[in-house]
Formats: C-alpha cells, structure tokens, sequence
C-alpha cells in the first residue's frame, strides 16, 4: 500500500506560486529509467565536486526535462563557478509553479508526486514538463529527511 493511502496519513499539501531561477552546476545527461538509480550519485558527486569558492554547492537538485530521462544533477550554487568536464552552469526553471515537500524517506517521493500532478489535474494547471527535486540536509533518519518537488504548470483558465 502507498504510504500517502494508509489510513491517517494526511495527503502532501500543495500550492501554487511563482518561482525565481535558481542556479545550479550540474551535470547533464539522457539516460534510462533502468540506468539512473546506479548514475545519479555519480553525477551529483562530480557536480559538487567542481564547486569551488567564491561559490559554495547547496542543496542537491535533481531536474527532469522529459519522461526519457533527460536529466540535469547537481547541486544549487550561491555565485558563479567556473564549469569544468561535463559540469555546467544551469538554473532551475523560473515561472508558475506547483510545489510540495515531501517529509521522510525518499521512498515515499512516488506519492508526493502523484499528489503535485493530481492536485494541478484537478484544479485545471496543465503540467508544462519539467518538473525537479531539491534535497534537504541528509539524516540517518529517514523520518527527517525532507524534499521539495516542483512542477512548472500553467495557471488554470479563468
């Protein structure tokens, strides 16, 4: 059973607003859905890795450009870095946005995301495609692990 369907377990909240980009250095790929468990560790140590001060790497991000995978990971940045091998200076797409986070272990982010793709579903806020994940600090406990998930949408007609 999905852990958002257990009884008493409350639904992810979602809202609705506009996001600033943020910049990221990341490392971009297409992949398969079978080969990205075992390659996103990989390309999130590289991208932090290339960060270097006066820049420092943040939070882990993971950006999904399509359903093939094409994929950007890595790391938010907090200035500009000097891109090297196949880490890039990227950002994070700014525009409406739907958003939830997502409190606990990352086995539960399947139902936090279907919660983000029904609630734009049902209040009319077509998904436009690239959705992503910040990654809060990481904690042996599951419990208190924390991770935002977004969705660029459109605003619903009036």
């Amino acid at each position: 059973m999905d852990p958002a369907e257990q009884p008493g377990t409350a639904r992810p909240r979602v809202s609705l607003r506009q996001a600033a980009a943020r910049p990221t250095a990341v490392v971009a790929c297409r992949t398969t859905w079978a080969e990205y468990p075992a390659l996103w560790p990989v390309l999130l140590a590289e991208a932090r890795a290339a960060v270097r001060e006066p820049a420092r790497p943040g939070s882990g991000v993971m950006l999904y450009l399509d359903d093939a995978p094409s994929v950007e990971v890595g790391v938010e940045v907090t200035g500009p870095f000097r891109p090297s091998g196949r880490v890039i200076a990227s950002a994070l797409p700014a525009g409406l946005v739907a958003t939830t986070v997502h409190q606990g272990p990352y086995s539960g982010l399947g139902a936090a995301h279907r919660a983000v793709r029904d609630w734009c579903a049902a209040g009319g806020h077509p998904v436009l495609g690239p959705l992503w994940e910040v990654y809060g600090d990481w904690s042996e406990d599951p419990a208190e692990l924390e991770t935002e998930i977004t969705y660029l949408v459109r605003a619903a007609p009036p």
